[in-house]
């Protein structure tokens, strides 16, 4: 059956059974280590090329680019309405820490390590640290979603994922036509940068002057819609100015929970809905472009690499850039350990793949080795850790009612007052 089917048709097909399974469990997986993140990658890979061969597509296919643009504009549009700009104000401090320090710093970490074990030369280095140095917003929504997190970390994470996409962009452009790619025009970089923030700016303020009409009325269901008229006005006018998606995608949503937050809360369970489905078919797609012949191609010190990276590089950034934040441990290693890469990493290697430059392959692989360890590992470890939290709020709550009823055994057991805990 599968054999007469194109390469589509079998993605939209094997989607609908995984997604079908991935709903059956859902209830287990939320409580549990069993990642559906890792259920749609493994199921990828399990009937991609060199498995079942239901699933038969090249990093090159024009399939692969349009679902992973698609699936990260989607995304970033989504979660752009989750950071109103007064909320952007009042909290800025903690996610310019982890932009404006901590990137630079694991670009450099990731760049050295480049070096060291896979024998890339400075420039080819620095290029693999630019892919990987975006963190993902469709895997880190897996920490972000979760109320058992504290606030300010969950927002640290939250506005890191969307806004470094766009800022790693221009870098891994200029670094492809260094080591020997196309040539890019910083100007025109620019252009193209600044005119994307524009587009996701100009498109919702007009829109949503235009429903405020009194000329104008409109159902409750169509009400819902707006936003998604305001990303494919977005997503044309984008597509045809080549303005950045993906900063446009993110300045649109923001500026929907700026000036019309009405217009994001009618649209917010669908918005969220559609956006868990692009996510999951992206990932059974990623999983099936990775091939045994792939991953047994590359060197160990490829994987020691994407180990490193999550464990060294990442943390050590965002250790460091939130020195003296006043964030308790256990939220500054939140942070630190939850830097996934995803759809972001995904296009910057492709990009490099299509680039026709020395050692593209290797890069690439390199890169997939990294983003499957770290979907992997992330997708694996949100429970438990929105659990400790969950069990440490518990804890401080009792802590409390003892205070509050008995504050002499709460004396001699050593427990602080109420004033005393944390923010």
């Amino acid at each position: 059956m599968f054999g007469r089917l194109g390469p589509v048709d079998a993605l939209l097909l094997s989607f609908a059974l995984v997604l079908l399974a991935a709903i059956l469990i859902s209830g287990i997986a939320h409580r549990t280590v069993l990642s559906t993140t890792v259920l749609f990658l493994v199921a990828g890979f399990v009937l991609g090329s060199g498995m079942l061969d239901v699933i038969v597509l090249e990093p090159t296919d024009p399939t692969v680019t349009t679902v992973s643009s698609l699936a990260l504009f989607v995304v970033l549009f989504t979660d752009g309405q989750e950071v109103a700009l007064q909320q952007l104000r009042a909290a800025w401090r903690l996610p310019g820490r982890a932009l404006l320090l901590g990137m630079p710093i694991t670009f450099v970490i990731t760049t050295l390590l480049g070096v060291w074990l896979l024998g890339f030369g400075w420039l080819e280095a620095a290029l693999v640290a630019a892919v990987l140095a975006p963190t993902d917003p469709v895997f880190a929504s897996a920490i972000v979603g979760r109320a058992e997190i504290p606030h300010r970390v969950r927002h640290l994470l939250g506005v890191e994922s969307g806004l470094n996409d766009g800022l790693a962009l221009p870098v891994v452009l200029i670094l492809i036509a260094t080591v020997g790619g196309p040539e890019v025009e910083p100007l025109v970089l620019a252009e193209e940068l600044a005119l994307g923030i524009a587009v996701g700016i100009a498109v919702p303020l007009v829109v949503a002057w235009l429903v405020r009409r009194r000329v104008f009325s409109r159902t409750p269901l169509y009400a819902s819609l707006t936003p998604v008229a305001v990303a494919l006005i977005v997503l044309g006018i984008c597509t045809v100015t080549h303005a950045n998606l993906y900063l446009a995608a993110y300045a649109a949503g923001m500026t929907i929970a700026t000036a019309a937050p009405e217009m994001r809360d009618a649209f917010a369970e669908f918005g969220g809905q559609f956006s868990e489905l692009m996510k999951l078919l992206a990932i059974l797609m990623f999983g099936a472009l990775i091939s045994p012949e792939l991953l047994a191609s590359v060197p160990w010190t490829a994987y020691l690499f994407g180990v490193l990276l999550m464990v060294l590089a990442r943390p050590a950034a965002v250790e460091l850039s939130l020195i003296g934040s006043g964030l308790p441990w256990e939220e500054r290693a939140t942070a630190a350990w939850f830097g996934p890469k995803g759809f972001a990493s995904v296009l910057y290697g492709l990009l490099v793949l299509q680039s026709g430059a020395p050692e593209a392959d290797f890069m690439f692989h390199v890169v997939v080795v990294a983003i499957v360890l770290s979907i992997v590992a992330h997708s694996s470890t949100d429970v438990p850790i929105a659990g400790w939290f969950a069990r440490r709020e518990a804890a401080d709550r009792a802590a409390r009612a003892t205070w509050l009823d008995t504050p002499e055994v709460g004396r001699r057991g050593g427990i602080r007052p109420p004033d005393a805990s944390d923010d």
